[in-house]
């Protein structure tokens, strides 16, 4: 409970100064067993974001990050679900927002023909 606290304070922060970035967003939905594992996924999709596509020794930069990588993936502790809880609710989010605006054009759409038709 923890970090979630620690990750709303921080998150709090960089949103007063606007400085939130997609991983603050992304993660935020996320909840470790120990905030040790969530600082180090927030750090980690930092480093793969920055080089998307590439290896992880290539975006980890030195054997120090990438063994550190390798450990978090192979961390009993870590599971799929603790990963993708927050991507999937940022996703959702993104949705609902692009839903909202699709069907406030459909409406004005909608009423435009309608009101050429009455014409």
């Amino acid at each position: 409970m923890g970090l979630l606290k620690e990750r709303a304070e921080t998150r709090a922060q960089r949103l007063t100064t606007g400085i939130e970035t997609w991983v603050d967003r992304e993660t935020a939905g996320c909840e470790f067993k120990d905030e040790r594992l969530g600082r180090r996924f927030c750090k980690l999709l930092a480093q793969v974001g920055s080089d998307m596509g590439q290896s992880i020794p290539l975006v980890c930069q030195d054997w120090a990050n990438t063994k550190a990588a390798y450990r978090f993936f192979s961390n009993e502790r870590v599971n799929e679900a603790d990963i993708l809880c927050g991507h999937f609710e940022a996703t959702r989010g993104r949705v609902a927002a692009t839903e909202d605006r699709s069907s406030s054009s459909m409406t004005r759409r909608n009423s435009a023909s309608s009101a050429r038709s009455r014409i």
